[in-house]
């Protein structure tokens, strides 16, 4: 029976860690281990994590000065013992049978080297959307995250590709993760349930990507796989063009709703005055 090594990485979120380790103690599956990296955490993490510990020795505590995402995860794998690495952030939550059914894929489809699932994206404990990403290979990755953030994959899959890389601290490092692990053939693999349940922010790592750095994160992504991208370049132009279509019929959209010209409206003596005087 294979152990599963599930790695927690926890910065500053010890009010959501139990919630995360329950939703291990609760799997069907339980021949697994679960290693928590504090990152330099100065709330209590430790102090939950240890106690942790003393109820259940196939929980594992470890330290490490604050370094980000990618290197929490990468020293919580460098210290697994598993052929089997399933991630799971300190604020999140996987359904109960998620290990049981994600290892049975991995079991019987040799090809297959991460498994994921639809995500129940939640606030104050309350559902707000369901997500349902289908990527299956290279191509489904080029230009965006086509799996959850958090998987189930083989520790060969992270060995060969290099780990996370530790220079992405702004985010969309597991998207570049896939990537490497898709280019050396492996193919993902989406259960069609939902089976992990994503805690959403009002400020998260996941929002202030999107919203401060995305431009500058996939541009580090391209740079990186630069040989990909010249080789796929008719799918980035097609890519870039659908997207600047997209944010015209948005902008479109905006534009012509009421409470917006009704704005328009009541701006436009103001703007008048101020083009008088500029006279």
């Amino acid at each position: 029976m294979e152990k599963v090594s599930i790695v927690i990485p926890c910065f500053e979120q010890a009010e959501y860690l139990e919630e995360a380790i329950e939703s291990v103690l609760n799997q069907t599956y339980q021949n697994w281990e679960c290693i928590i990296v504090n990152d330099g955490s100065q709330d209590d993490t430790e102090i939950i994590s240890k106690k942790w510990c003393k109820k259940d020795s196939r929980i594992m505590y470890l330290y490490q000065e604050n370094g980000g995402l990618s290197s929490a995860r990468n020293f919580g794998i460098e210290k697994s013992n598993s052929d089997f690495i399933l991630t799971l952030d300190a604020d999140d939550k996987y359904h109960f049978s998620f290990i049981q059914k994600a290892l049975l894929i991995l079991k019987e489809k040799p090809e297959i080297g991460v498994v994921s699932s639809w995500v129940s994206r939640f606030k104050n404990e309350k559902e707000i959307a369901i997500i349902k990403p289908n990527g299956k290979v290279l191509e489904d990755f080029l230009f965006q995250n086509a799996c959850n953030g958090t998987s189930l994959f083989r520790k060969v899959c992270w060995e060969k590709a290099g780990g996370y890389d530790e220079n992405m601290k702004k985010g969309y490092e597991d998207w570049e993760f896939y990537i490497r692990v898709c280019k050396m053939g492996w193919e993902m693999y989406v259960l069609q349930e939902t089976l992990f349940f994503y805690r959403q922010h009002a400020v998260s790592m996941r929002t202030d990507a999107q919203n401060n750095y995305d431009m500058e994160i996939k541009k580090y992504i391209y740079q990186k796989h630069e040989a990909l991208y010249k080789e796929h370049y008719s799918d980035l132009i097609d890519y870039f063009l659908k997207t600047i279509a997209l944010e015209k019929k948005q902008n479109y959209k905006i534009q012509n709703r009421i409470d917006y010209r009704i704005g328009q409206l009541v701006l436009k003596p103001f703007r008048f005055i101020k083009a008088f005087f500029r006279k």
